[in-house]
Formats: C-alpha cells, sequence, structure tokens
C-alpha cells in the first residue's frame, strides 16, 4: 500500500523540494498551499493532489486525507516582517501550527515533521549552537517558531503523534526565492556599478544547500522513532556576508562593484550577527552536508539567472 505525505507550504522553495524527493521515495503526495508566496510552477502538478488552502482557516475544514505523516513548511518566510507588523508571525506561524497539529489528530496522522529555524536562539553565546543552548527572543519570527515547536512537543507528549523538528540555518541552491542572494542578484542586475550591503559586511552566517538539506529532513525523520526530538541542520563551514558579496559578483562577471555598507554590526534589528549550530546529534543519524557553502552560493546564482527562475523576467 502506497504511503500518503501532506507538505504544507510544498508550493515554496524548500516544500517544492520536500514534495519532489517524497515522490522519488514512492509516496503519494498532497500539497496545502495558498500560492501567498509560493509557485505551481515549482511542481510537478500532474503527480501529486494540490489543495489551494489558507491554512489560517479552521482546520476542520481542510480536505480530509488520511496520511501517515504531516511535513508541516507553511510560514511567513520573512524574518524581518515582524518588525512592522507584530500579528503576521502570531497568524501565519503559530496559530497555523496549532492549526496543522489539530488537524493531524483529527485525521490520526501519527508522524509530525516541522520546519523550525535558527532564529530561535536569537544571540546565543555558544558557537556552534547545540539544541540545548536556552534562548533569548531577538525576534518574533524566533518567538513564533520556538511557540510552535512548544505546541508540537505538547502535543506529542499527549501521545497523539511522533514529532520531529528541525531548526533550520538559510537554505539555498536550486528554487531558491528570497534572502540575501536574491537581494544581491536584484541590486546588481538593476544597478552593476554599485551594491548595497545591510551591515558592517561582517555578519558571519552558515548557509545550507537545499539538496543536503532535504536528504536530511527525510533521512532522520524517518530513521527517529523517539517522541519528539529536536535537530539543528547547518553546515560545519560559515561565512561572512562580504565574502558572499565577492562570490555573487563574481559569478556575475562583475570585478568593479563598489559596496555601499549601511553599517552596525547587524543588518537589521533583530538579525544575528553570528549564526552557526552544531549538528552533532544530526550527525548521529548518518547525515552531514556535502555541498560547499561557496559551490551552493554560485548554483542559486546560475539559477536566479536562469530561465528556470523567471524572478527577474
Amino acid at each position: 500500500m502506497t504511503s500518503e505525505a501532506i507538505v504544507t507550504g510544498g508550493a515554496g522553495f524548500i516544500g517544492a523540494n520536500i514534495v519532489k524527493a517524497l515522490l522519488e521515495r514512492g509516496f503519494k503526495v498532497h500539497v496545502f498551499d495558498n500560492l501567498s508566496t509560493g509557485n505551481l510552477d515549482n511542481l510537478p502538478l500532474d503527480k501529486i493532489n494540490f489543495c489551494n488552502i489558507d491554512l489560517k482557516q479552521n482546520y476542520k475544514d481542510w480536505p480530509t486525507i488520511e496520511a501517515s505523516c504531516i511535513y508541516h513548511l507553511a510560514a511567513n518566510a520573512d524574518v524581518r516582517g515582524g518588525i512592522n507588523d507584530h500579528n503576521i508571525d502570531l497568524k501565519e506561524n503559530l496559530l497555523v501550527t496549532k492549526n496543522a497539529c489539530d488537524f493531524s489528530l483529527k485525521n490520526n496522522i501519527k508522524k509530525f515533521v516541522f520546519a523550525s529555524s535558527a532564529t530561535v536562539y536569537g544571540e546565543p553565546n555558544i558557537f556552534p549552537t547545540p539544541e540545548e543552548c536556552t534562548s533569548n527572543q531577538t525576534s518574533l519570527y524566533g518567538a513564533s517558531k520556538m511557540s510552535s515547536e512548544a505546541f508540537i512537543q505538547a502535543y506529542s507528549n499527549y501521545k497523539y503523534f511522533q514529532s520531529t523538528i528541525f531548526r533550520f540555518v538559510s537554505w539555498i541552491g536550486y528554487g531558491y526565492s528570497h534572502g540575501v542572494i536574491y537581494d544581491f542578484v536584484k541590486k546588481l542586475l538593476n544597478d552593476p556599478s554599485k551594491l548595497e550591503i545591510l551591515g558592517n559586511g561582517k555578519q558571519i552566517k552558515s548557509y545550507l544547500d537545499v539538496r543536503d538539506g532535504v536528504k536530511g529532513v527525510i533521512n532522520i525523520s524517518e530513521l527517529h522513532d523517539q517522541n519528539s526530538s529536536v535537530f539543528n541542520l547547518g553546515h560545519f563551514q560559515t561565512m561572512n556576508v562580504r565574502n558572499l558579496a565577492d562570490i555573487v559578483c563574481d559569478e556575475m562577471n562583475l570585478n568593479k562593484v563598489e559596496y555601499h555598507f549601511t553599517g552596525g554590526e547587524r543588518g537589521w534589528v533583530g538579525d544575528s550577527p553570528l549564526v552557526h549550530l552544531d549538528t552533532q546529534k544530526a550527525n548521529k543519524y548518518g547525515w552531514e552536508p556535502e555541498i560547499s557553502i561557496e559551490d551552493s552560493i554560485r548554483t542559486t546564482v546560475r539559477y536566479l539567472l536562469s530561465e528556470d527562475s523567471k524572478r527577474f523576467r
């Protein structure tokens, strides 16, 4: 009998890659997405069941599907959005996650996989940062992800379903749709002579290629058999923002770009000047990133400039 999986936010960058990987494993896949940021062009529509629904509506109105697992990726993806809209992360992240939990209980879904974020750590004082590190929230986005984790864990401890929670660094690669590389490419296409860089360019981040990330999410969630666990997914490498800009410019064949820094150690209020996660727990499940950050940045730039992307066309 074919296993069935639901992917919320499945038309987005990460979600669509999860969908394709599940199809390759023989799953029948149902995608729940309202297309506010996702794109149907990301999906093999002839191979999936696509449901265009707003997940903020009552979970009882969601389609009734008897699946074995749900991959909950639907969320507001703009970390900075909460600065001006104090409700967006509450509605799009926490309340939608609560809906997904109740939907899973109603439909007897026994495995819940959740896409959390490194932002739950705020600005930690341990690097690489382990899962056990306590947090001091610096963004409403991070607060909503941490709150969502707590709801999922509580449902798991009620024995409603088994959960696997992943805290991600920034994912990049084929299908990438927003973030620092997107911003740099867009600015350089508009004016190849100069580039505005938020902050001082010394912010150090870790990035993960979507191909490595998808393997981690699916393989670990399939192997993990505990009631509820949290895993960091990141890279052992890091890179500062200025060096990332150098690679983007090189990949675009631009060698006389004048950098303009907005100043300060943070790109915006709530930005973390250093993000580097400890992935030893995930490594014990046989996972580690294989694609270097530089190679993944170059892949991302090529994708954004390709006909497949349509981002700037």
